[in-house]
């Protein structure tokens, strides 16, 4: 298993930015796919992206492609998540987790999650 936390949330206005960091604990780190879903009140988990363990393989959820960008750096045990352009209706708790399974996109496929981190975007 793996550790994970997350950090950059916050409050920004709609069309601003925010960056999300996601740290994993560990030497095997780099072995797992790891994904970020949000949840915002009352609605379901849902997938935002996911790269793969070398990081050439990224997959984006159609309601973000284009506005966020997930990258990962194996040697700094990272994973971030560059958000653009944002809505209010991407206001939610963002929390990432680990995977074994490649292209992996339902919250039952990972098995290691993050604490989460609050973002809020205003309109």
């Amino acid at each position: 298993q793996v550790q994970l936390v997350e950090s950059g949330g916050g409050l920004v206005q709609a069309g601003g930015s925010l960056r999300l960091s996601c740290v994993g604990s560990g030497r095997t780190f780099s072995s797992f796919v790891v994904g970020w879903f949000r949840q915002a009140p009352g609605k379901e988990r849902e997938f935002v992206a996911a790269v793969s363990a070398s990081g050439g393989t990224k997959s984006y959820a159609s309601s973000v492609k284009g506005r966020f960008t997930i990258s990962r750096d194996n040697a700094k045990n990272t994973v971030d998540l560059q958000m653009n352009n944002l809505k209010p209706e991407d206001t939610a708790v963002y929390s990432c987790a680990a995977s074994y399974s490649v292209g992996a996109r339902e919250p039952s496929q990972y098995h290691s999650w993050g604490q989460g981190t609050q973002v809020t975007v205003s309109s």
